[in-house]
């Protein structure tokens, strides 16, 4: 009897929560709806850091989008003359100075004004005349009538050598006249915003039309996106200059002229006629957007304080 009923007290006592079983299941029960608590809290913690840091990503990028690229010439843009000074680096002491030209004053100038849009028309229709030779397998063609270096596939060819008399077919002494007229009024622009003689100025290699789209690189020669300093890649290189031959945001989409700055890169949108032209040392660490949609024509005038490194206007042969 004194067996039955300390067992049934037992069961009693469980029952009702209290005795050994009862006393510790209890606070079991009340630990894991604790724990269950405080892993719901800690998630929500979680989330909440979680979507706060996102949206200050999203924040910083969209300010630091904004922020960070300043257009210095519009498309829609027409200038007389627009130049931003920056003060000229240490590159231009590893080379011979010349007085009167070697520069003092740095930076980067844009004229809607040099060459009209129909010459610059005429221009393109050049350029178009010359490549339809050949062309690369990437993205990037050129063509310098100075040398006679043309795009081909993945290598480049002398168009005066390879193509011989069909050359004659394509340019007549008018078109390379313009092109002296042209060349000569980019100098005389560039002398004139940077307070040097224009006649101690020369005209230097690569001189070149350059075509771009959106086809897939090939090559290295067709990565033309990398920034790069002039002056560090053709030594030779004092002044840069581009004539733009067609329309951003009419006949190619991306594919603008990126100064790289501390504070704020600036962009040149093409324009046809436009003339953009800098110092070419690090000062003016650039590079050009890729090409997202049709073809972008320009061509790329270099001058030099050196006469050692001069080429002559190019001419038929």
């Amino acid at each position: 009897m004194s067996a039955l009923r300390r067992a049934s007290s037992r069961k009693a006592e469980e029952r009702s929560g209290r005795g050994p079983h009862g006393d510790q299941a209890r606070p079991s029960i009340k630990k894991n709806k604790s724990k269950q608590a405080t892993w719901w809290k800690w998630l929500a913690v979680l989330i909440s850091v979680t979507l706060s840091v996102f949206c200050l990503v999203v924040l910083w990028d969209y300010l630091h989008e904004n922020d960070s690229k300043e257009v210095f010439a519009r498309q829609t843009d027409i200038l007389k003359g627009k130049f931003f000074e920056v003060p000229c680096s240490k590159d231009y002491e590893n080379y011979k100075r010349f007085a009167g030209c070697t520069p003092t004053k740095c930076g980067r100038a844009v004229k809607d004004t040099v060459v009209n849009r129909e010459e610059a028309a005429r221009i393109l229709r050049i350029a178009k005349r010359g490549l339809s030779l050949g062309g690369s397998d990437g993205g990037a063609s050129i063509l310098d009538l100075h040398s006679g270096a043309l795009s081909m596939g993945k290598q480049f060819v002398n168009i005066y050598r390879y193509f011989g008399e069909q050359v004659k077919d394509l340019f007549d002494e008018e078109d390379f006249a313009l092109y002296s007229d042209v060349r000569w009024r980019i100098q005389k622009a560039i002398a004139e915003t940077f307070g040097i003689d224009s006649t101690r100025l020369h005209l230097t290699k690569p001189t070149f039309f350059s075509r771009m789209n959106n086809t897939e690189a090939k090559t290295m020669h067709d990565e033309y996106w990398h920034p790069h300093i002039d002056k560090v890649t053709y030594g030779s290189f004092d002044y840069t200059s581009l004539l733009y031959l067609s329309d951003y945001k009419t006949d190619f989409g991306g594919g603008k002229f990126v100064f790289i700055d501390e504070l704020a890169n600036r962009t040149v949108e093409p324009r046809i006629g436009r003339v953009s032209f800098f110092t070419s040392g690090s000062e003016n660490l650039h590079y050009v957007e890729k090409v997202e949609w049709g073809t972008r024509y320009a061509i790329t005038v270099s001058f030099t304080c050196d006469p050692a490194h001069a080429i002559k206007d190019p001419s038929l042969p």
